[in-house]
């Protein structure tokens, strides 16, 4: 895994992906039916359970349910995230570049701080700053 230097953190990398689901029950029996995947409840302040989706002991991803007015609109889609060194500093670089935010920089306890990022393109991906 290539990291910033010193700080131990990936950077640059693909290091997560997430599922936006409408039916996360159906996910799952999907998933679970075709990969073997098996997965983890994982409580969210204020809303329904995020699921980690492990292949074996290891955590490859994630599924988060699309519920809620927010959400009206948006296409059940996978989701990459990227690790990047200071996701605060790097949205920066992103509207300097042509970027926009979609969602700004908050913090997930335990997890790391996060932003989701359309490029200059209209591509979109999450942008991660770990917990390490």
């Amino acid at each position: 895994m290539e990291t910033t230097a010193g700080s131990g953190r990936a950077h640059g990398i693909f290091i997560w992906n997430e599922l936006n689901s409408r039916d996360v029950p159906a996910a799952k029996a999907f998933y679970a039916a075709t990969m073997g995947w098996t997965f983890e409840p994982m409580p969210m302040q204020g809303g329904p359970d995020y699921w980690i989706i492990r292949q074996g002991e290891a955590r490859i991803g994630g599924i988060f349910p699309l519920e809620g007015p927010e959400f009206e609109g948006i296409p059940e889609h996978w989701l990459p995230y990227i690790g990047v060194d200071d996701v605060d500093a790097r949205c920066e670089r992103a509207l300097a570049a042509g970027g926009r935010l979609l969602r700004p920089p908050f913090d997930v306890a335990g997890v790391g701080r996060i932003a989701i990022v359309c490029d200059s393109q209209g591509a979109v991906a999450g942008w991660m700053t770990p917990i390490m």
